[in-house]
């Protein structure tokens, strides 16, 4: 069998999966607005509504097995609410204590850093607040792992919570200078 994978930029907005039949996520808004999909795609990993960014998919339950695994990096951009201390980096780094499945959970090391300039990104569709409201840090956050909503976490345990979170790459495969709601098929991702 042929199998089929995609890279797409998620927009802000969007749910990572192609359809729904909840009626309360009746004005949702799906990645199969995005895109015609062939049948048995599947997202790997998830980007939540609020998130945006690079999102692999794949028909291949063998290759979302192996991207998903902590084998595979991703990196996130998270612009975070405050002036990040170089000690809450260092906490961020060597891992916080945050909340899963209504337990106690201690992240994993990862790569943390500030990043000295804004990134380059397109413009999300809804407002961030502005600087009236106080300084803002751009953050890259580099993880093996993916808890539900993990950097969201992380950031908010060290007292800076994420205003819009952005992931720039998975393995290899940057975002680069795709555009939001691009799609582009790809050969494989391993």
């Amino acid at each position: 069998m042929d199998h089929k994978h995609y890279i797409i930029y998620k927009p802000y907005g969007y749910l990572s999966q192609f359809h729904s039949n909840s009626k309360q996520q009746k004005k949702k808004r799906f990645l199969g607005e995005l895109h015609d999909f062939p049948e048995g795609i599947m997202a790997i990993g998830r980007l939540d509504e609020k998130s945006e960014g690079l999102l692999l998919l794949t028909t291949d339950g063998k290759t979302s097995d192996y991207v998903n695994s902590q084998k595979v990096e991703k990196e996130y951009y998270a612009l975070v609410d405050g002036a990040v201390s170089e000690e809450a980096i260092e906490q961020l780094r060597t891992g916080v204590e945050i909340g899963f499945d209504g337990k106690k959970y201690k992240t994993k090391p990862c790569k943390v850093f500030r990043l000295e300039n804004a990134p380059n990104l397109p413009e999300r569709s809804r407002k961030i607040r502005d600087a009236r409201h106080g300084p803002t840090t751009w953050l890259s956050i580099t993880l093996r792992e993916g808890k539900f909503r993990q950097v969201r976490k992380m950031t908010s345990a060290v007292g800076c919570p994420t205003l819009r979170l952005v992931r720039v790459r998975v393995g290899v495969i940057k975002l680069d200078k795709m555009l939001v709601g691009d799609v582009v098929e790809a050969d494989n991702f391993i």
